[in-house]
């Protein structure tokens, strides 16, 4: 079976494939910029350009596709908003066309809790609109497809999205952690292993065809807890300054807004431990540092 993982290089992306690859999978890596493949067959591609993107899936005839590609930093996309919508929507387009007409068997999409809240300003607008087109896509062309809504996922991996692995760095490179808000916003933190095997274990199966599913963990934090933790588990003092001078683009204790889609809700069982999970970024940030100074 050939699947394909557009954004199969970037941060959940790069789990996703190796899952995949795991299980026994023809999987392809395709994604405009190279990382680690984990023994996947890597195509250089930008979803932008749609006769590339026709021409990879004549070319390999795939049977189901994800969709991770796109902007996926919500402060990033307010700061460039044409290149959020159109890398977002039209690319996601350009996907979402191909698999029409090579009659791809089931496109499952990465959208977040983004799309379903009054918040995440140009990211969520572009998350929801994609999410329309494809249900669209879904009613005229008798596709298959599933939405799969990221909560937030964190793991030890090095990537700018990566918001708690970013935060232990900070921790461990300033002593300290500097926070735009008052500590209060909750999240049900997910590990990308995690995340990765659910979306994995959704593929081909009927009974998830049309759905809208939920991808999150079973713990929820407040970030002051989130904070606190760090602090504990480094071991050494850790300053945590909360400014409460924003987070206005955020939202608060749930992403949630009425809506008459109703989604269905996924959580790891067995899961990744949250502080297991906060250990081992501790243990990458600390590798990364030794290896620098060596």
């Amino acid at each position: 079976m050939k699947v394909g993982v557009f954004g199969g290089a970037g941060f959940l992306g790069s789990y996703l494939v190796e899952n995949l690859v795991a299980q026994g999978y023809q999987t392809y890596c395709l994604d405009i910029r190279k990382g680690d493949d984990y023994g996947a067959i890597f195509v250089q591609i930008d979803i932008l350009d749609k006769q590339a993107v026709l021409e990879v899936f004549e070319k390999e005839k795939f049977d189901a596709v994800y969709n991770l590609a796109g902007f996926a930093n919500l402060d990033k996309a307010i700061q460039n908003p044409a290149s959020t919508i159109e890398l977002n929507i039209i690319g996601n387009l350009n996907i979402l066309e191909a698999c029409r007409i090579n009659k791809t068997k089931h496109y499952l999409y990465a959208s977040s809790a983004y799309a379903v809240s009054t918040k995440g300003s140009f990211y969520g607008i572009s998350k929801l609109s994609s999410e329309k087109i494809i249900k669209e896509y879904g009613l005229r062309y008798d596709m298959n497809f599933t939405i799969l809504r990221y909560g937030s996922v964190y793991s030890e991996r090095d990537f700018e999205n990566n918001y708690i692995f970013n935060l232990v760095r900070e921790a461990m490179e300033t002593g300290k952690i500097d926070h735009h808000g008052d500590g209060e916003e909750q999240r049900e933190y997910i590990h990308a292993l995690d995340a990765a095997a659910l979306s994995v274990d959704v593929l081909n199966k009927k009974e998830f065809f049309g759905k809208h599913l939920i991808l999150t963990g079973s713990d929820r934090f407040r970030r002051i807890d989130l904070f606190n933790m760090i602090a504990e588990i480094s071991n050494t003092p850790i300053e945590i300054n909360l400014h409460d001078d924003g987070y206005v683009n955020h939202y608060k204790h749930t992403p949630y807004a009425f809506a008459p889609e109703v989604s269905q809700r996924l959580m790891p069982n067995p899961y990744i431990d949250m502080g297991q999970g906060i250990l081992s970024c501790f243990n990458q940030v600390y590798m990364k540092n030794n290896e620098q100074k060596d």
